[in-house]
């Protein structure tokens, strides 16, 4: 009799054991992008050994918590024969908050791993007073090229942004910004890698709208992707052409 009782004591404690191997510890109940997204500042920039673990074969796993996705494109940014994801995140509840842009590259088993992040590269969706700044805006991946197009008839007017992989990092290539104003349309094209900057001006007050084109040659610039703010790039261009 006794025996039987200590056997049975002795299955108790080893299902007890057993359970509590099961429960999942703290890092495994939080969502894992969640963490990195905190940390996506440009003080503290997400490193490769803090997203190496991130790896989910379903989008959705490695979107935080509180945010949706607004705009996706998939293609092979990096050029190594696998298709990439871009996303920009917004949060549900708060469409005013800045918006990120989450670069995902697939890996061989068919599964992502979180890359790239930006709070920066995406200017606010709507002004203070709730308008929307661009409309429409789309993103593309296209021969190893992220394209981030914005579109606005108004005093925001056009502006194309391009980011490629290079040496493992997402660098703008190229800014292409078209306004249209009372008696003139201008247009600027600017390669920074090449320090390369042209302006050109439409004259639409006369009938043969003449254009009036310009180059500079800037300092070469590198900009990353999850530190940069196309707007920010430019304000600093039009400062070095007055400068001169």
């Amino acid at each position: 009799m006794k025996k039987n009782i200590l056997l049975l004591v002795s299955c108790l404690l080893l299902l007890c054991s057993c359970k509590k191997d099961k429960k999942p510890n703290a890092d495994q109940k939080n969502n894992p992008a969640e963490k990195v997204i905190k940390t996506d500042t440009v003080s503290n920039p997400v490193s490769e050994q803090q997203t190496a673990h991130l790896k989910s074969g379903k989008l959705s796993d490695l979107v935080p918590d509180g945010y949706e996705i607004q705009y996706d494109a998939e293609g092979d940014i990096n050029q190594d024969g696998l298709s990439d994801i871009a996303l920009v995140i917004r949060k549900k509840e708060d469409t005013l908050a800045d918006r990120k842009m989450m670069i995902l590259l697939k890996n061989t088993d068919q599964t992502y791993k979180l890359d790239k992040i930006s709070d920066t590269v995406l200017p606010d969706e709507y002004n203070e007073a709730g308008y929307k700044m661009h409309d429409p805006e789309d993103i593309s991946i296209e021969k190893g090229e992220l394209a981030i197009n914005l579109y606005d008839i108004g005093p925001n007017g056009n502006q194309f942004s391009r980011f490629k992989y290079l040496n493992g990092n997402l660098i703008l290539t190229y800014i292409e910004t078209y306004n249209m104003g009372a008696g003139s349309h201008s247009a600027l094209y600017y390669e920074p890698m090449k320090g390369k900057l042209t302006l050109e001006t439409v004259n639409t007050m006369k009938e043969e709208m003449p254009t009036e084109s310009k180059t500079f040659h800037l300092k070469k610039a590198r900009y990353l992707f999850e530190e940069t703010s196309p707007e920010n790039v430019l304000q600093k261009v039009y400062g070095s052409v007055n400068d001169e």
